[in-house]
C-alpha cells in the first residue's frame, strides 16, 4: 500500500515504515503527527482524491529537526558593480510514516477507480495516476532566482505551496502580498510585482531573456 500526501506544501508518495525529510514542523521530537491531505491511495485499488481523498490520513512520528545542506546564492550585475553572496540552509524536520489509516477512503466528487489488477488498469487511469506521481517527484525549483526573493521568502512560499517558478508565475500579485503580509511586518513592505513574470521566464526556460531583464531592474521592481 502507498499513498501520495501533501506535507508543508509538499508532495510526497509515502508507504509504511519510510523516512522522509519535510519542511520543518513545529511538534516537538517523538511527537506523533497526522496527515489528511492525501492525493492519492493504493490498497489493490486506486483511489483518486478530487482533490483529496476523505477517510484517509498519513500518520507519522517526528525523528529529529535539522538543517539541510548549506546552499551559496551569488548575484552579480554587470558594470554595476552588484555582487551579493548569501548562504542558506533549509530548516527539515525528518519523520518516520508509522501507518496510512483507511476509513472508508471516497474522494470529495466520489470518483472511485477500481480496477481489478494492475494489468487491467485502464489506460486513461494508468495516465492519470502517473501524472500524479511525476507531479510528486518534481524538484522544488530555486525561487531566490527571481530577483527580489531572498532565502527567507522563497521559504515563506514554500510553506505556502509556492515551490516551483511555474507555481509563481500562476499566482496573483494580490496573493502573494497577502502571504508576505501574513509573515510580518519585516516582509509586508516587499514588492512582488514583477516576480509572476519572472518566474514565468525561469518556468519556461528563458534564462538569457530573463537575466539581461533583471540586468535593468532593482529588487525586482521595473524601472
Amino acid at each position: 500500500m502507498y499513498a501520495i500526501v501533501e506535507i508543508a506544501g509538499q508532495q510526497f508518495k509515502v508507504k509504511k515504515d519510510q523516512k522522509i525529510f519535510v519542511h520543518r514542523l513545529q511538534e516537538e521530537v517523538d511527537s506523533k503527527v497526522s496527515f489528511d491531505k492525501v492525493l492519492l491511495l493504493d490498497d489493490g485499488k486506486v483511489v483518486i482524491g478530487a482533490p483529496v481523498i476523505k477517510g484517509v490520513a498519513v500518520s507519522a512520528k517526528i525523528l529529529s529537526h535539522l538543517k539541510g545542506d548549506k546552499v551559496i546564492v551569488f548575484k552579480k550585475k554587470r558594470r554595476k558593480g552588484y555582487r551579493v553572496k548569501n548562504g542558506h540552509r533549509q530548516y527539515l524536520t525528518e519523520i518516520k510514516i508509522e501507518s496510512i489509516v483507511v476509513s472508508g477512503a471516497k474522494s470529495s466528487k466520489k470518483e472511485i477507480l477500481e480496477p481489478v489488477a494492475k494489468k487491467e488498469v485502464p489506460k486513461e487511469t494508468a495516465k492519470l495516476e502517473q501524472e500524479v506521481v511525476k507531479k510528486t517527484i518534481t524538484k522544488a525549483d530555486d525561487l531566490k532566482k527571481v530577483e527580489g526573493i531572498g532565502p527567507k521568502i522563497a521559504e515563506i512560499f514554500n510553506d505556502a505551496g509556492i515551490v516551483t517558478f511555474a507555481d509563481l508565475a500562476a499566482t496573483e500579485v494580490v496573493k502573494l502580498k497577502e502571504i508576505l503580509v501574513a509573515a510580518g511586518s519585516r516582509y509586508a513592505s516587499k514588492i512582488p510585482d514583477s516576480w509572476p513574470k519572472q518566474a514565468k521566464m525561469a518556468a519556461t526556460g528563458k534564462w538569457d531573456e530573463l537575466k539581461k531583464w533583471q540586468d535593468e531592474i532593482k529588487g525586482g521592481i521595473e524601472k
